[in-house]
């Protein structure tokens, strides 16, 4: 199963480094990383997706807290929350083509960011889902070239 661990760190040289290292020493594979400072300078949110069954999620958040640098980690699948991804698509166009490109952009409230006389470059934000089907709509047109950021999640705060 797939999770969606938030983790806050010590803005630090070397804790990345230290963190990749704990999944890469025990086996375990990252599937999506991100990582950014937070409203606190000194503090970075990294949010690490990642597969495994309870045991191995166990594990790894346990080991996470081992670290030093580490000052707190959630894992979100369990909880209600919400995920953004950006992806940059780099769409081959013809004059016959571009209409049709662009309505599909539109669809998916996607931005033109760059336009060239045989490309459109479009940015979309949204789930794993909305990505994955604007890239379906988009792949018969030819993606000339593509960049996903991964997965940035936080928690929904409770409402009474």
């Amino acid at each position: 199963m797939r999770h969606t661990i938030s983790v806050l760190v010590d803005n630090e040289f070397g804790v990345l480094s230290r963190v990749a290292g704990l999944f890469s020493g025990r086996g375990f594979n990252i599937e999506s990383l991100c990582v950014a400072e937070t409203q606190d300078p000194t503090v970075s949110r990294m949010t690490i997706v990642t597969s495994g069954d309870d045991q191995i999620i166990e594990q790894i958040t346990k080991q996470l807290n081992k670290l030093i640098n580490v000052i707190k980690v959630i894992d979100l699948t369990e909880t209600e929350h919400i995920e953004r991804e950006m992806v940059l698509l780099k769409v081959g166009t013809t004059s016959e083509t571009r209409a049709e490109v662009l309505r599909i952009a539109d669809i998916f409230r996607g931005r033109i960011v760059d336009v060239s006389p045989t490309s459109y470059t479009i940015e979309v934000t949204g789930d794993e889902e909305k990505i994955e089907a604007i890239m379906t709509l988009l792949k018969p047109f030819g993606i000339k070239e593509l960049v996903r950021t991964g997965k940035v999640a936080i928690a929904r705060s409770p409402k009474k």
